[in-house]
C-alpha cells in the first residue's frame, strides 16, 4: 500500500536523492550507508528503460539491510520494555514506511538482462499506527507528570510539559486535551513583567512624561515565555518587576551667545590703466593703452546669535525578583535633550561672506521650548534607551 508522504518528508527524500546523486550505490552499499545506497540506486534507476543489473542488485540489497537494521532494532527497544522507547520506535517505523514508499513505485523491478529483484516488504501501517498511539501516550503521561510539577510553582517543568504536549501534535493533530493542558503550561512557564516608573529625582515632572515613557512598544519586547505589561492587571501574579527610577533632572538656563567677526575678500572689479612715473598711460608693442584688471578689498560684517537650552535625564533601570523581594540588576542611564540655534546676519557686501557664513545668514533667533518640552523630549530620548535595556537583559527569564 502507497502511503502519502508529507511535505516535511519530501524534502527530507529530496535533499537524500541530491546528496547520493553523484555517489556509486556499490561504494554506498560497501561503507554501511544503505540509505544512501538506496537514493543513489533510485536516482540511477528512475525513468531508465534499461536499467543495469548492477543498480537493480544494489537496490535490492541496501533495501533488505536497512530493513534488517531497523527491524532489530525495533526489537531490541521493544525488550526494553520502556515507554519512551515508542518515540524511537514511531520514527523508525516511519522510516520504514517512507523507504518502501519509495520502492513501490519501480515495482516490478527488471534489470535488463531479466533479472526480477525481490522486496520483501513490512506491513508497517498497523505497526505504526500501534507505535504512534504509544508514543503519544507516552508525551501526554510526561506532560501530566511535569504539569503537576509546574503547579506548585516550577516554570522550568511548565515549559517541559509544554513541549511535551507540543510533542503530541507530531502523531496527532488532536489529542485528548492536550491543547487546554498546552495552554495551562504555557500560562505557567511564562513570566509576567511589569514595568514602572517612579521618580526619586526631587523635581516635578510633567503630567505626560510617565504616559510619554510607557508608549514603548513591548509587543516585540515580549517572547515565548516572557510578557511585559506597562500598566498592573489583578489577574497577574508578577515575577519581575523592571523600574525606570528618576534620579536626576536637570535643566540649564536660557543661553544666548553673541558674537561679531568680519569676513574680507580681495576681488576684481573693473579695471584700470598702468601709468608711468610720469602719470601717463602706458602703451603696449602695438600702441595700445595698457589695462590691468582692479582688485578691491570688500568687506561683510557678521552679528551671530548662538541659543542654547539643555535637560539632562539620569535614570537607573532596576530589576527586581518578585519572589525573593530583591534587586537582581540594574542599569544606569542618561539622555540628554538639547536645543541649539544659530542666527545671524550681516552688513556689507555680500560677496565677502565665507561659506560658513553664508549657510548661516538667513536664520532667525528662536523661542526657547519651555522646561517641560524640553523634558518630554528628553522622555522621548529615554524610550527606547529603556527598550533596549530590557531586551537585552538576560535576567528576564
Amino acid at each position: 500500500m502507497l502511503v502519502p508522504l508529507s511535505k516535511s518528508v519530501l524534502f527530507a527524500l529530496a535533499t537524500l536523492l541530491v546528496l547520493s546523486a553523484c555517489s556509486r550505490p556499490e561504494k554506498l552499499l560497501e561503507r554501511g550507508n544503505y540509505e544512501g545506497a538506496i537514493s543513489a540506486s533510485i536516482q540511477k534507476l528512475s525513468g531508465k528503460k534499461k536499467k543495469k543489473v548492477k543498480h537493480v542488485k544494489a537496490l535490492e540489497e541496501a533495501f533488505a539491510r536497512a530493513t534488517n537494521v531497523d527491524m532489530r532494532e525495533i526489537m531490541v527497544l521493544q525488550k526494553e520494555n520502556r515507554d519512551e522507547n515508542w518515540v524511537k520506535i514511531n520514527q523508525i517505523h516511519r522510516r520504514i514506511q517512507m523507504r518502501q514508499n519509495l520502492i513501490e513505485p519501480l515495482l516490478p523491478l527488471y534489470a535488463s538482462d531479466g533479472y526480477k529483484a525481490n522486496f520483501k516488504f513490512v506491513k508497517i501501517e498497523d505497526l505504526e499506527m500501534e507505535s504512534k498511539k504509544k508514543a503519544a501516550d507516552f508525551c501526554y503521561t510526561e506532560g501530566l507528570k511535569n504539569l503537576a510539577e509546574a503547579e506548585q510553582g516550577d516554570k522550568l517543568a511548565a515549559r517541559h510539559a509544554y513541549e511535551n504536549f507540543e510533542d503530541i501534535q507530531r502523531y496527532y493533530n488532536s489529542y485528548k486535551d492536550e491543547q487546554k493542558l498546552m495552554n495551562r503550561a504555557k500560562e505557567i512557564g511564562t513570566v509576567y513583567v511589569l514595568f514602572k516608573m517612579e521618580n526619586d529625582s526631587r523635581t516635578i515632572l510633567p503630567k505626560d512624561f510617565e504616559r510619554q515613557i510607557k508608549q514603548i512598544s513591548v509587543r516585540d519586547l515580549d517572547s515565548d515565555w516572557r510578557t511585559i505589561h506597562l500598566n498592573p492587571d489583578k489577574k497577574y501574579n508578577y515575577d519581575y518587576t523592571v523600574v525606570l527610577r528618576l534620579t536626576e533632572i536637570d535643566l540649564s538656563p536660557d543661553l544666548i551667545k553673541e558674537r561679531e567677526y568680519v569676513d574680507d575678500k580681495t576681488i576684481e572689479d573693473g579695471w584700470e590703466y598702468v601709468l608711468d612715473k610720469n602719470g601717463n598711460v602706458r602703451k603696449d608693442s602695438s600702441g595700445n593703452d595698457i589695462k590691468v584688471p582692479k582688485k578691491v578689498l570688500i568687506k561683510a560684517r557678521v552679528f551671530e546669535s548662538y541659543q542654547r537650552k539643555e535637560a539632562h535625564v539620569g535614570a537607573q533601570l532596576e530589576f527586581y525578583d518578585n519572589l525573593d523581594r530583591e534587586i537582581i540588576h540594574t542599569e544606569h542611564l542618561a539622555v540628554d535633550a538639547l536645543f541649539e540655534n544659530y542666527a545671524s546676519r550681516f552688513d556689507g557686501d555680500k560677496r565677502a561672506l565665507s561659506e560658513e557664513s553664508k549657510r548661516k545668514i538667513g536664520n532667525q533667533p528662536r523661542p526657547f521650548p519651555s522646561s517641560e518640552a524640553l523634558i518630554l523630549q528628553a522622555a522621548d530620548l529615554l524610550k527606547p534607551v529603556v527598550k533596549d535595556k530590557i531586551a537585552r537583559s538576560r535576567v528576564l527569564i
